[in-house]
């Protein structure tokens, strides 16, 4: 039976999760799909769990590698191993709303390489939504080569969330991808390196629901979001620095305010200032980094959730990111009630 589309799940160390995940594509199933699951060695459930679901659904392809390669190796490997004209770059802990499969399968029609699903963002245990939908987009929208840099301005912070990317195959395998292993973000290299991905459809209905707070690179976060995330988006040489910079800055770790944040979040210390500073950097500069990396913890906490909490529009996630981190004390705590109270 020809495939039209393969589900491709890179996964680590997720056997308390990935049940959930396989479920919520498994009651929507239709001919013509598969799920193909690299699993990068992980030492927890993860093997007997996709034993019991290989047993029972053939329609799920399990390979288990013998050593971890890194999600960006694992993605590769798992779009190598798929059967199908398109694939779904799948996480690992999140969910496909209901309809979603025939929603995609629908606009699979051949003529786009590159399809970009919308989303809703609810909370760990997805009790609490965050945002309905993470584009705000009314209607579907395609983007062809002369709006290359409308399609980075406004789609490129989105994709830093890879269960969002369906590829055609045969686009990804032509394309350079080992120069993007490490990166974290592999998909983001794939579309946007030379040339970049032309034909381009969003799907404006949300698909996916993210596990938000759920991220395996957590404790990453600095090196990822200062460093790593800016450092590709500016690697791209077909776009204008104007247009890079309505995606993120190009040295984020220059911003005090970004120091700080990341210092009531727990992110930052001295030991990322230590490890992550450059030497080229002004001794002004220096001394302001070094000043946030040792500032009080939990005061910076308490400082940026009421500023969070008095927006006129408050942020949800950022308020959770702040409060679910080990800096958040009582005050904290004890500010977003009292607003949150008001508000109501």
């Amino acid at each position: 039976m020809f495939t039209k589309l393969s589900i491709c799940i890179a996964t680590y160390s997720r056997g308390a999760f990935i049940g959930a995940t396989l479920d919520s594509i498994l009651v929507q199933m239709e001919p013509g799909v598969e799920i193909v699951v690299v699993d990068g060695a992980s030492p927890d459930s993860t093997p007997e769990v996709m034993a019991r679901y290989v047993l029972q659904h053939p329609e799920i392809r399990y390979f288990r590698e013998s050593i971890n390669s890194g999600v960006d190796a694992d993605f590769d490997k798992a779009v190598g191993y798929a059967r199908g004209e398109y694939c779904w770059l799948m996480t690992d802990d999140d969910l496909l709303r209901s309809g979603a499969l025939t929603k995609v399968l629908l606009t699979l029609n051949g003529e786009d390489d590159l399809i970009v699903v919308n989303s809703e963002v609810r909370n760990k245990d997805m009790s609490v939504v965050f945002e309905n939908q993470s584009l705000m987009f009314d209607a579907d929208k395609g983007y062809h080569q002369v709006d290359s840099e409308a399609f980075f301005a406004e789609i490129a912070a989105y994709l830093s969330f890879i269960g969002c990317v369906i590829i055609r195959r045969t686009c990804w395998l032509s394309r350079d991808r080992a120069t993007y292993y490490g990166t974290l973000f592999i998909h983001v290299g794939v579309i946007f390196q030379t040339p970049p991905i032309a034909n381009v459809r969003v799907i404006a209905e949300p698909l996916i629901v993210i596990r938000y707070g759920n991220a395996m690179w957590t404790p990453r976060s600095f090196e990822i979001w200062m460093f790593k995330w800016p450092k590709l988006i500016w690697s791209f040489p077909d776009f204008s620095d104007a247009v890079k910079r309505k995606v993120c800055r190009r040295e984020p770790w220059r911003s005090a305010k970004a120091l700080f944040h990341n210092r009531a979040l727990g992110a930052y210390s001295v030991a990322e200032f230590r490890k992550f500073w450059p030497n080229e950097t002004s001794k002004v500069e220096r001394v302001i980094a070094y000043v946030l990396s040792v500032f009080p913890a939990s005061v910076a906490n308490f400082i940026m959730v009421f500023y969070f909490a008095i927006l006129v529009k408050p942020a949800p996630m950022a308020l959770h990111d702040l409060l679910c981190s080990r800096n958040a004390g009582l005050l904290s705590r004890l500010v977003t009630r009292v607003l949150g109270g008001v508000r109501k």
